[in-house]
């Protein structure tokens, strides 16, 4: 294994490390990738004791990750860190600070808005423009599209069905009514792309439609929430909007920027000379 010089490749190499990590070492992929900033300032004590392991488990996930120790490994998170600089972890804290209270209750709105904030500004440090142009490029390309979410991801997937609709696309949008999830999947062909979302707890047979969609030759989009998303070793492309802090209710303003984006972007690809795929409405 080639030791990571950047964070996404180190997030690359834990997932695809991941199936063959021991339960400990998978507890502590799961953390640190959730808390890059605290594993960037912590000390191996006290990231151990939050990721609930031994300090000497530390040393050994950084080994099997091809890092000399803990010390080498947090290297690479902290180069991150410095990266983002009066950016991201600023922001953050400062939104964090005690907020606006009317009648002894914390101002609901501004909690919400302030947590939007927060995961738009993680979204714009997890995608990559290039993964987005690429995902684009294979929208556009696409014979029929095929979107498929549940839950929580539903309305995502029912704005990108009909966005993506809006651009003359062949689109179909797989809610799975009547039991009939199945046999729709069942009808997806090569040359034909499937568009999943999902977040924690992930959708089962979102899951299972995309590894499925992946073993018959059809290329896959993902937007997901993590780099150890079991969405990811299927995916063609994967879009990772970020985990974010735990929250009463999480939003869904990063995962709908995050569509926007991507049907801007195919929108875009759709009219490059190019292409030759310019369309009158």
């Amino acid at each position: 294994m080639t030791t990571a010089t950047t964070f996404q490749e180190f997030a690359d190499a834990l997932s695809h490390a991941y199936p063959r990590l021991s339960p400990q070492q998978r507890v502590i992929a799961q953390h640190v990738l959730e808390h890059p900033e605290d594993f960037a300032l912590g000390t191996a004590a006290t990231v151990a004791e939050a990721a609930g392991v031994q300090p000497s488990a530390l040393v050994r996930f950084a080994n099997a990750m091809n890092f000399s120790g803990f010390s080498d490994l947090q290297r690479l998170f902290r180069h991150r860190l410095l990266e983002q600089a009066g950016t991201y972890r600023e922001r953050i804290s400062a939104m964090r600070s005690p907020r606006t209270v009317r009648e002894g209750r914390p101002a609901l709105l501004k909690t919400s808005v302030e947590q939007a904030v927060a995961d738009l500004h993680q979204l714009e440090h997890s995608v990559n423009d290039a993964a987005l142009r690429q995902a684009a490029g294979i929208l556009c390309a696409a014979r029929r599209v095929h979107v498929l979410a549940q839950r929580r991801a539903f309305p995502v997937a029912a704005y990108l069905a009909y966005a993506l609709g809006q651009l003359e696309l062949c689109v179909q949008l797989l809610d799975g009514v009547g039991g009939m999830l199945g046999e729709s999947l069942r009808q997806i062909e090569r040359g034909e792309v499937l568009l999943v979302t999902s977040f924690k707890n992930y959708s089962p047979d979102v899951v299972a439609a995309a590894t499925a969609a992946k073993a018959h030759g059809v290329q896959v989009i993902a937007l997901t929430d993590h780099p150890l998303s079991p969405l990811k070793p299927a995916a063609t492309v994967c879009l990772l909007i970020g985990s974010g802090a735990p929250t009463e209710v999480r939003s869904l303003v990063a995962p709908m920027c995050l569509a926007q984006a991507l049907v801007v972007g195919t929108g875009r690809c759709l009219v490059e000379p190019k292409n030759g795929r310019r369309r009158s409405r």
